[in-house]
Order: structure tokens, then sequence, then C-alpha cells
């Protein structure tokens, strides 16, 4: 495997950062997960979007541009001979001092892996998955804000540590207000008398990209799409629930916590809202990023 480092292809033997790095001392960096389908970079100019913004909010200055970025992906997909796959786009704070002051680092790292992504067998898209409602509660914007995709998911993993523990493939986490959020690596959605339903960005939301592709489809479809605060009980109540992802794409959740969703199948708005998704992944057509 080749690695895209600092400018240059590299071995995957040779792909290393410093122990000094302070992505590996204390998470601080951004980072980016992308799909590639059919050799083509989905929905780039979003993710670059996200991860300059993210970047900024932490006073991150990244050396390369989006163009540049974009170039380098490009390269790293075709020298893995990757027809559909993943890229994980990652920028660390860089070598540094033990302490926390960032900017005693003088140059951060990015570094582009491609490779190949199996989140879920095409057996649960088409009937479901079940999912938990997890005690760790998600991080306050106030915290850190949401819109940052950081290096550092140690929330998230506690989350999906109780998901494991109960045999199940995704936990749903909840804000601080008792709110729903989001889960541990994808967004949720419900769907209820046809409308489709997400909780807001600022209910401790990741602005995902698939959460923004999914709701740009399903206005496009017809659907009346709203950005509102709910409770677990909301859920519980819902006809449909599905989660949206990078690596998930479009999955229908049949069950949360043993308590059936609907009718226990995956419903018709999840499966047209599936189909529309995938149809996207073979256009080059870029959905604009709304943050």
């Amino acid at each position: 495997m080749k690695i895209w480092m600092n400018g240059n292809l590299v071995d995957q033997s040779d792909a290393k950062v410093s122990v000094f790095d302070h992505g590996v001392l204390y998470g601080d960096g951004v980072f980016e997960g992308i799909r590639v389908y059919g050799g083509r970079i989905f929905q780039c100019t979003a993710h670059l979007d996200r991860l300059f913004e993210s970047a900024s909010l932490i006073r991150l200055e990244i050396a390369y541009s989006a163009e540049q970025l974009e170039e380098a992906m490009v390269d790293c997909v075709e020298a893995n001979s990757l027809e559909s796959g993943y890229i994980r786009l990652v920028v660390t704070r860089g070598p540094g001092t033990l302490g926390l002051d960032p900017f005693k680092c003088p140059q951060p790292n990015v570094f582009i892996i491609a490779d190949q992504l199996k989140m879920y067998d095409e057996e649960m898209y088409q009937n479901g998955m079940a999912i938990i409602l997890a005690d760790t509660v998600r991080v306050s914007p106030s915290m850190i804000p949401s819109k940052v995709k950081s290096l550092n998911y140690l929330n998230n993993i506690l989350a999906k540590i109780e998901a494991v523990d109960a045999g199940v493939s995704e936990a749903m986490m909840l804000n601080a207000a008792g709110q729903v959020s989001e889960c541990t690596g994808d967004n949720i959605f419900l769907v209820r008398d046809g409308k489709v339903i997400t909780p807001p960005l600022a209910a401790s939301v990741l602005p995902g990209i698939t959460r923004n592709v999914v709701m740009h489809l399903a206005q496009r479809l017809g659907y009346e799409v709203r950005q509102e605060a709910f409770g677990i009980d909301t859920v519980y109540a819902a006809d449909e629930c599905f989660l949206t992802g990078t690596g998930a794409e479009v999955i229908a959740v049949t069950s949360v916590d043993g308590n059936v969703m609907g009718d226990g199948n995956v419903g018709p708005v999840t499966q047209t809202l599936l189909h529309a998704f995938r149809a996207l992944t073979e256009t080059d057509e870029q959905i604009p990023y709304d943050s």
C-alpha cells in the first residue's frame, strides 16, 4: 500500500509520525473519511470544505490548498488501484513539546490513506439493524464545537463499547439536555407521517456529509425535511428510523433497545432514500455543503 504523506507517496512501512506529534499525544488534529465509488471521490468538495472549517475552528494551519489535497487524494487512489473504497485524510498538529501549547508545533503532518472498506453486509441493508441507547452522553458544543471532526473520538468510542457489549453495531447518544443527538459514527433520521426528521446541529450533532446529501435528496423527492430536537420517546413512536454516514451510507434501524420500529421491516422512505443515494454515487454531482 502507498500512503500520501506530506507531499510524497511512500510505502506503508515508511508512513510514520513522531511520538511527539500532538495528534498522538492529545488527539489534536482533524480528519475526513471519504468514499470512492467507481474511481471517483464522492462529494470531494464538501469534505474538503468541512476539513478546512474544522481546522480553522481549532486554529490549525493546513499547508496545502484544497486543490492540492484533491490532487493528492486522486494520486493516492490511483497508486493503490482503488476502484471503490475509502479515503482517510488526516491533519495532525505535528510534533512539538510535551506541553499542551499547540503553537509549539511548527509543522503539522498531513497524510492520506486509500484502502478498502466494508461496514455492513448487504443483508443488513435489506433487513435493518438493531441499536441501543448509550449511557454515554455526547460532548456539548460549548465544550468542543460539534463542527470539528477531530482526532479525539474517545466520547464516541465509549458509546461504541456499550454497543459492542450489547451485541449490536451502533449506539444512539443523547446530549446533555436529554435530546437525541447522533450515533457513534452516524447521523440519525426519523420518518413520521411521511416527514423526514433529524436533530439540528445545535443538538451536539456533527454536520455529516451524507446527512447533508440525504436531506437534499429527500427534498428533491418531495419529502418535507425538518431539523428539530426530539427525545427518545419520539424515536420509539416513529414510523421509520435510519442512519447516515460515509461508511454506512443509508441504513435502516429496525429496533432500538429491543423496541421494534414500525412494523420491524425496512420502511419505504428509507428504501427510497437508499436507492437515491446509491444512484447519486454513480454521478459526479456535488451537493453543496450546508454547515
